[in-house]
């Protein structure tokens, strides 16, 4: 089977979860629309007209072209979450998933030990002060699962599309010492990360970040300066409450963080 209708792609480009669908549709090579929602500056016409959470990602499955502020058509399809968009992806374009029945069940068991595990080891550490410890066994523990060469389960599947954009984001934010770890977490982490022990999960990260589809999806510096935006609102709204120590950030999770799926 393949898409026959029209995909409208609500899409934040700040964010892992979006992230993980548009890696899917363009590995895919799926034709589809995207309209931008602005996480730190969310349109009211999104909750009202398209998804009452407001979270993203969307995908809109039939029906016309859309405008940023249309609400889709009543004969369309509105799915939300962005694992289960993945799965709605897999059974649009079989090239998703393997045939397997056993690979594809390896496949579901590493998204649910990614999502269920890493990325909550990942928001813990990242903004809320988490051990490093923690987060380094959370990459242990996918790299356990991975064979050792190819991707998750082998061929190319929506089980890197769910993992990747966490994996990739965590490296980013080590390497370029996030305002929110602690003096030297940044660097110990990633010195870690770096060691022999972690050379297989390495390479999986490489060979991800080498396909067509992350060049077209992954901006570092658009990743970077996003954050930079919300590390100077955050230290803005630290030093209204004078809560703000220069040495050690008072570190609150920002809305636009939380309202993500």
């Amino acid at each position: 089977m393949h898409a026959t209708k029209r995909l409208t792609f609500y899409n934040a480009v700040d964010s892992p979860f979006p992230h993980r669908v548009r890696l899917a549709l363009e590995e895919a090579g799926a034709k589809y629309d995207v309209i931008l929602i602005d996480l730190y500056n969310k349109p009211d016409w999104y909750g009202k007209k398209v998804y009452p959470v407001a979270k993203v990602p969307v995908l809109v499955y039939g029906g016309p072209a859309l405008n940023e502020d249309d609400a889709p058509s009543p004969e369309a399809a509105t799915i939300s979450e962005s694992l289960v968009i993945l799965e709605f992806l897999a059974d649009l374009f079989p090239n998703l998933l393997p045939v397997d029945p056993v690979l594809r069940a390896r496949a579901r068991f590493f998204i649910k030990t990614a999502d269920e595990k890493f990325s909550k080891a990942f928001f813990k550490f990242v903004l809320a002060g988490g051990s490093m410890d923690d987060m380094l066994d959370a990459v242990m523990e996918m790299q356990a699962l991975l064979p050792n060469t190819g991707f998750a389960v082998g061929k190319w599947s929506i089980a890197d599309a769910a993992f990747v954009p966490f994996l990739l984001r965590l490296e980013s934010l080590l390497k370029n010492k996030f305002w929110a770890f602690a003096e030297g977490v940044a660097e110990k982490t990633l010195t870690e990360l770096h060691a022999p022990k972690f050379a297989k999960i390495r390479s999986y990260l490489e060979d991800n970040v080498a396909r067509e589809s992350m060049t077209r999806t992954w901006d570092e510096f658009r990743q970077m300066a996003a954050l930079a935006q919300i590390d100077r609102r955050t230290r803005r709204a630290s030093a209204q409450n004078s809560t703000l120590s220069s040495s050690q950030p008072s570190v609150s999770v920002p809305q636009q963080w939380k309202d993500l799926v």
